[in-house]
């Protein structure tokens, strides 16, 4: 019987180095492919294992499916809806490495990048590029009433809170959530630069200084001289004069396709036409950049009431203080118009 002993010991450890060889293969080695053409992996809300099982094998993320799904048996991670979220994974990761981060790792971000847009519409749209939420659930979040109503805004005066800039977020951040993150950064940034003194000091909210610059900045390309225009239009509201703001009677009509305003524009009825209305219109007529806003903080002191555009194609003004100066340059740049049209 000894002679058996060895062979019968060797079968047996053979035996037992093949029972658990698989589960070690599974939990410890590497099942994350060493070359990742995206190593990141966005897990949709509401997704279920089977879901993610697919996303996983779709994206070439694993190479053993059987493997995943054993060891995530064993973790406990098959749930009817998993985590959402973007997530980085790591070339060579194990099955158990993987689970543990999806578990409960640490999100990646991303960058949103906000640029001047001119409706809700758009910014939804804009965002929608970068973030899990559709344009049209971010849309809904600029007209919920209620979340309005928690944030202190209106649907007129909401578009205030999006300053132009880059920001990191996660992927599944919602509508709701972008709005509030907005809220917060617009809170930040007007208490830097001493910006909530100099609003005062012109005695205006930051929403009507929001809506101030929007309006410079549809009025000018040329940063150096929006401080300028600003003025024009701070000194107009300090005499209870009409704006007369072109952009105004265009965001008015939504004919923002318009190369000249008309007698259409500057007459139609609107609380956001300044040429019928006095005073501020009820909000942003578009975003503002940082530079418009600023140029309305920090806006020249002079006695323009009056420009208009230069005769030249610099995009540049002529200001005037009296009416009749301001004529006087209107029909310089209608006169040389005149040559650029025949």
């Amino acid at each position: 019987m000894r002679k058996y002993a060895l062979p019968v010991a060797l079968v047996v450890l053979a035996l037992g180095l093949f029972l658990i060889w698989r589960p070690l293969k599974y939990v410890y080695f590497s099942n994350i492919s060493k070359e990742l053409s995206d190593p990141f992996l966005c897990i949709p809300t509401g997704s279920s294992f089977e879901d993610l099982s697919a996303l996983l094998v779709k994206g070439g993320y694993i190479k053993d499916k059987m493997g995943f799904h054993w060891v995530a048996e064993q973790m406990n991670f098959v749930k009817p809806e998993m985590r959402a979220g973007r997530f980085k994974l790591e070339p060579g990761w194990s099955n158990r490495e993987l689970i543990k981060h999806l578990r409960a790792g640490e999100q990646a971000s991303v960058k949103v990048v906000l640029n001047i847009e001119r409706i809700p519409e758009d910014i939804a749209g804009s965002v929608s590029r970068f973030i899990e939420a559709d344009s049209a659930s971010i849309l809904a979040a600029f007209r919920d009433p209620a979340l309005l109503a928690e944030l202190g805004y209106t649907p007129e005066t909401i578009i205030s809170v999006c300053i132009p800039n880059t920001y990191e977020m996660y992927w599944n951040t919602d509508g709701a959530t972008f709005l509030k993150r907005m809220v917060k950064e617009h809170k930040a940034f007007w208490e830097k630069n001493n910006r909530k003194a100099k609003a005062e000091a012109v005695q205006l909210t930051p929403v009507q200084v929001y809506t101030l610059a929007s309006i410079v900045e549809r009025e000018s390309n040329h940063q150096p001289e929006r401080p300028t225009i600003a003025g024009v239009y701070l000194n107009r509201l300090n005499i209870d004069m009409l704006l007369q703001a072109d952009p105004t009677s265009v965001f008015a009509t939504r004919d923002f396709g318009a190369r000249r305003v008309t007698n259409f524009h500057t007459g139609f009825d609107s609380p956001y036409n300044t040429y019928r209305y006095k005073g501020l219109p009820p909000g942003p007529i578009s975003m503002a950049s940082i530079s418009s806003i600023d140029a309305v903080l920090n806006f020249e002191k002079h006695n323009y009431l009056y420009f208009c555009a230069k005769p030249d194609e610099s995009g540049q003004h002529a200001f005037a203080s009296t009416l009749s100066g301001h004529n006087v340059n209107a029909d310089r740049f209608r006169a040389w118009l005149k040559t650029r049209l025949n």
